[in-house]
């Protein structure tokens, strides 16, 4: 076997006082990594709170985790609300779509430089963000311009179309030991930061945790403010290659 694929749930919770621990939905992923250096995300997602979403991507990346294409079909409160499918080259980005709201679109959006990252939504794809920040400079902090969403929306419940942001900040803390569900793991620490202005409402600090390997597999997650929300590894699989489960 060529390509070598993991497999796993990740698990929401609530860590609201009235609501703290209980399930308030889960995903449902593949990361398969190709002979060729492309990365291939499938994640089905649900969210239990009302107006529920059910969201199912699969998006490509390549090995530094910049997008190539990707496809969102989106359903809100158990209802169709949209689906679509987006294509980057180093100049332009396209997408094709059709929601609820709007109808059929078709964008092209012109670009001075290659995007750097597709935010699509699933969490498990916020650990592969992750890769962005350079390890070799230690603990800090770097601000990431030209970065674009299927939704502005915090929870992905709209579109999907493109949308642009100005970028956001990753900041590193360093490696810690952490157990979740799914079992103990050195982890790498880091926070979403900076994105202030750059969505119609600003995004609640967020924590998140990731595997010390090169695979930026999400252990855990959270996410403060008005959300407080809790993301959480629960179990996976390592199919193909030298790591086989």
């Amino acid at each position: 076997m060529k390509h070598r694929t993991i497999r796993g749930t990740i698990q929401y919770t609530s860590k609201k006082p009235e609501r703290f621990g209980q399930a308030r939905g889960r995903e449902f992923f593949t990361l398969t990594n190709q002979s060729d250096g492309v990365q291939v995300m499938h994640a089905h997602c649900e969210i239990d709170d009302e107006p529920n979403v059910v969201r199912d991507v699969v998006q490509s990346m390549r090995q530094d985790c910049s997008p190539i294409d990707c496809s969102v079909r989106l359903s809100v409160g158990d209802k169709y609300e949209g689906s679509g499918w987006i294509r980057f080259t180093d100049s332009y980005a396209e997408c094709e779509t059709h929601n609820q709201r709007d109808g059929r679109i078709s964008q092209r959006i012109e670009l001075e430089q290659s995007v750097k990252w597709l935010q699509s939504h699933p969490i498990v794809g916020d650990g592969i963000l992750m890769k962005l920040y350079d390890l070799t400079q230690g603990p800090g902090k770097t601000f990431f311009p030209d970065i674009m969403l299927t939704s502005p929306d915090h929870r992905g419940a709209t579109g999907p179309l493109l949308f642009k942001m100005n970028g956001l900040g990753i900041q590193y803390l360093g490696e810690e030991e952490i157990e979740v569900q799914a079992g103990k793991f050195t982890a790498r620490h880091f926070q979403v930061v900076d994105t202030a202005g750059n969505l119609p409402e600003e995004h609640p600090p967020y924590n998140l945790w990731v595997t010390a390997d090169d695979d930026y597999l999400l252990l855990k997650a959270g996410v403060d403010g008005y959300m407080q929300t809790h993301y959480e590894l629960t179990e996976f699989e390592i199919i193909g290659g030298e790591n086989e489960q």
